[in-house]
């Protein structure tokens, strides 16, 4: 009797933990789906070379990309880019916009890679607004760094095939509230999906049939926080719970061709802690991410796969016109392209290497440097990984 009485105790006291913890995610959740709802509704080489590489490229990209597919379950594609700017309007003068004020001839040597995948993204490294009379004070014009694009620059986004943005960065709040909430409301009207403000947490949408959860993380006042590891934690459980693929973009880590490597130790970077980019990774996949892009430090940095997730520490200054040093290692980027299957866990990833010169946007690499960067690095930083990169630029588990 004393036995069953002591199991009866037990059996109570779960049932009674079951209904608090359903009620903290009820909480959670009701909080979240408030900021989502806010968020929603807020105001050098010859060109001819160049081509014949990108035909080659994609062309046994496609066959092998129809190799992995011809597996008994159809995997899901999705690529990841680094930073991204058009062209700024401000200030006025000098001018930091493409020829013409047509951003499309930037992103032409890669587009045809980006639209080829299930899903694309990228960090907008700035806001849309043709109105720049708020943007914040600052020194002299020529130190100034304010990155407001035109809003008909989103129209690049589109047509290049990218699904979702990260807005979570030092650089969306350039122009203040007015300039975020522009912002939403250019990529609302567009259709691109986004996160990475406190009040724009997560966003949950679908796509062919898959549902995705995205969230997006940096160091930066009115952004969701890196170094707030609980509320992460709680947005990725979430997000687990609701969609089949949940995907979490960070913008961490110091900046520049110093801080290459991965530490596994809190970075500060200007007096900023920008976040242990290892341990955050780390976390949000034992959360339930899927799959992790870093950016932010604006070189390329090591790969990592945890627990069969896939992670990039930092994936450089992908289309950045102006403004940014592209000298050396930060002139360096990939296009990474994850397959996963319908439950997020990792099969392979494919590398494509690009390079970008001075006022001129992506283009393909043949001495593939973004890749010969990522198996440096990745054999350096973590040593005790059983990953496979081979000089295709293929990603694997060789366990």
């Amino acid at each position: 009797m004393l036995i069953v009485a002591k199991e009866r105790v037990k059996i109570q006291n779960f049932k009674q933990k079951t209904i608090k913890m359903n009620f903290k995610y009820l909480f959670i959740n009701l909080f979240l789906v408030v900021a989502l709802f806010s968020c929603q509704n807020s105001s050098g080489q010859n060109e001819n070379d160049i081509n014949t590489l990108s035909d080659t490229i994609i062309a046994e990209s496609n066959n092998h990309d129809s190799l992995v597919n011809n597996k008994a379950d159809r995997l899901i594609s999705i690529i990841g880019v680094g930073d991204m700017m058009l062209g700024t309007n401000y200030p006025k003068s000098p001018n930091y916009l493409p020829p013409n004020k047509d951003c499309r001839p930037l992103l032409k040597d890669v587009k045809s890679i980006l639209l080829d995948a299930d899903l694309t993204f990228g960090n907008c490294e700035g806001v849309f607004s043709d109105n720049i009379s708020y943007a914040r004070s600052c020194g002299s014009s020529k130190n100034c760094y304010r990155f407001s694009m035109p809003e008909k620059f989103a129209d690049c986004f589109v047509e290049s095939g990218f699904d979702v943005l990260s807005i979570g960065n030092n650089h969306v709040g350039d122009l203040g509230e007015y300039g975020k909430k522009n912002t939403i409301k250019v990529l609302n009207d567009k259709g691109i999906h986004f996160a990475g403000l406190s009040s724009c947490p997560y966003t949950i949408f679908e796509k062919d049939g898959i549902k995705y959860g995205f969230t997006a993380f940096a160091p930066n006042r009115g952004t969701n926080r890196i170094t707030d590891l609980k509320n992460a934690k709680q947005i990725v459980e979430m997000l687990d719970s609701l969609t089949d693929i949940v995907i979490v973009s960070f913008h961490g880590g110091a900046e520049g061709s110093k801080y290459q490597h991965v530490t596994r130790k809190t970075e500060i970077f200007l007096g900023q802690n920008r976040g242990n980019v290892y341990e955050f990774a780390h976390l949000v996949v034992d959360a339930g991410a899927d799959i992790v892009f870093g950016h932010g430090p604006h070189v390329t940095r090591a790969v990592d796969i945890y627990k069969n997730r896939f992670i990039t520490y930092s994936m450089g200054n992908f289309v950045t016109y102006r403004r940014f040093n592209l000298s050396g290692a930060n002139g360096l980027a990939p296009i990474i392209k994850v397959f996963v299957d319908k439950d997020g866990v990792f099969h392979e990833a494919k590398v494509y290497s690009v390079n970008q010169y001075e006022n001129k946007g992506p283009v393909l690499d043949p001495q593939n440097r973004a890749l010969k960067k990522i198996k440096e690095l990745t054999k350096s930083d973590f040593p005790e990984l059983n990953i496979d990169i081979s000089d295709e630029g293929i990603i694997k588990s060789a366990i």
